[in-house]
């Protein structure tokens, strides 16, 4: 059976300070943030009923605002408080939350000052981003065409919406052709992420992983490594050249839908699923579920 549509689903949505029925949560055709991709979000994870780093998602949900240039009329603690109400409301306790927020309809053009900010917070359950199978023996990634772009030239550094597009195409692109995902370079051809997850690898029993100067330092990145740090792993985040790929013996990504996801392939390249990877994967499931509480991890 095909999984319901995201427009038709049971229960409520929360949306500009109200509670409203899942199937009446619109916005207007001419909203700024469709057609100018002026919004933010965030996906957030729940675990046994509690949202994994909440307070830290919704903080960056307001500086990516910031970024964009609006002020969401919400505080944090506001946020907080009606995501775990809105949670409760659901019935569930494994789900996703989408916080997003967007300029609205009063002026349709380039320049939207005078826009209402709008912020909707929705919760579903969401399974594994990745088939559980093929998590399990590492999924295989392609190239993508589409490269992140140059700071100077997007605001990399905020979670927004128009930014994703190329995320998209590119994770498209690689499905069309049998892979679960792509991994991008960034403007200089350097070694980035993929399109919805940060990037790992693993040599002589070192990780590495790409220095986060032109897409976000994700916050499930900085939990894992956290997490191999008091393990006692090296990290090292520097440049990474696409050839250094060859010589890497593991591979994985991280994120809050991908959580830890180790990787088979990417594109002529190949990675086991060693150690290192497994037992990363195995901390952080333990750690999300509340079984583990290592200092350096508990902080992000």
């Amino acid at each position: 059976m095909a999984a319901a549509p995201f427009h038709d689903r049971p229960g409520v949505i929360w949306m500009n300070g109200e509670f409203v029925p899942w199937a009446d949560a619109k916005v207007h055709v001419l909203t700024h943030g469709l057609h100018y991709g002026s919004g933010v979000f965030e996906g957030e994870r729940a675990y046994g009923g509690t949202i994994f780093k909440l307070d830290e998602h919704t903080r960056r949900l307001h500086h990516s605002a910031e970024i964009l240039g609006f002020k969401i009329p919400w505080s944090v603690e506001e946020i907080n408080q009606v995501s775990i109400e809105l949670l409760a409301r659901q019935g569930h306790k494994d789900a996703y939350v989408r916080p997003i927020a967007w300029r609205g309809s009063e002026m349709m053009g380039v320049s939207a000052q005078a826009n209402t900010i709008n912020l909707s917070i929705a919760v579903w359950e969401w399974p594994s981003y990745f088939k559980p199978a093929e998590r399990l023996k590492g999924i295989r990634l392609d190239m993508a065409k589409y490269r992140r772009p140059d700071p100077a030239t997007a605001p990399s550094k905020a979670k927004a919406t128009g930014l994703y597009m190329i995320c998209t195409l590119s994770k498209h692109d690689a499905e069309a052709k049998g892979y679960a995902d792509a991994l991008m370079l960034d403007w200089r051809g350097r070694v980035a992420e993929a399109t919805g997850a940060n990037v790992f690898f693993v040599k002589d029993g070192i990780i590495h992983t790409p220095t986060p100067d032109c897409f976000l330092d994700g916050i499930t990145r900085r939990t894992v490594i956290g997490l191999a740090k008091d393990r006692g792993y090296e990290i090292v985040e520097r440049t990474i050249m696409p050839e250094e790929m060859a010589d890497f013996e593991q591979c994985f990504l991280t994120g809050t839908a991908a959580e830890v996801t180790p990787v088979s392939e990417i594109g002529p390249y190949s990675f086991t699923v060693g150690d290192i990877t497994r037992n990363l994967m195995e901390d952080y499931t333990a750690l999300v579920q509340g079984k583990l509480q290592p200092a350096m991890a508990s902080s992000g």
